[in-house]
């Protein structure tokens, strides 16, 4: 992955702001990735999340923890749906590996510490995502290449 790919995160612009709802991108491919989320995370606001507050209302007057809430649903919601509606796997990254790779491997920091969870039901998988929400959206965390893994995961590598 490039250093575009290994910086991007999902990141939203300010809480209670009038672009409270959407995500930051920056250039290149991903966009695509951002763009797909966003229109889940804005489907989530308008139609689902509940609240006393106009349509309007509803996408400026976000904080932190909605912002949390709304991406955590949108990312379940994708990777429910690329596992078919019966799994979704998650990639978080682990502590740093420790162990020397074998003779003639080239040592990854990034990839050797992904661990996989996988979830039968969509609302534990929302749960998992929630707790660790920061691992896709905090600097550094890599967050849109983890999305990315665990779309690779929960659709499988067969299909």
């Amino acid at each position: 992955f490039s250093c575009e790919w290994a910086a991007a995160r999902f990141r939203f612009h300010p809480p209670r702001s009038p672009l409270a709802y959407a995500l930051q991108a920056g250039e290149g491919g991903t966009r695509a990735i951002l763009a797909a989320v966003q229109a889940h995370i804005i489907t989530y606001l308008l139609f689902t999340r509940e609240t006393e507050c106009t349509h309007l209302e509803r996408l400026c007057q976000l904080g932190h923890r909605e912002q949390g809430q709304a991406l955590a649903t949108a990312l379940a919601e994708t990777l429910w749906a690329a596992g078919g509606g019966g799994r979704a796997v998650v990639c978080l990254v682990t502590a740093p590996v420790t162990t020397r790779p074998r003779a003639g491997c080239r040592a990854s920091s990034f990839t050797d510490r992904i661990r996989l969870f996988e979830f039968s039901e969509k609302a534990a998988a929302q749960e998992f995502i929630s707790d660790h929400i920061n691992s896709f959206k905090g600097e550094g965390s890599h967050g849109v290449i983890l999305f990315l893994y665990s779309l690779l995961f929960s659709r499988t590598l067969e299909r």
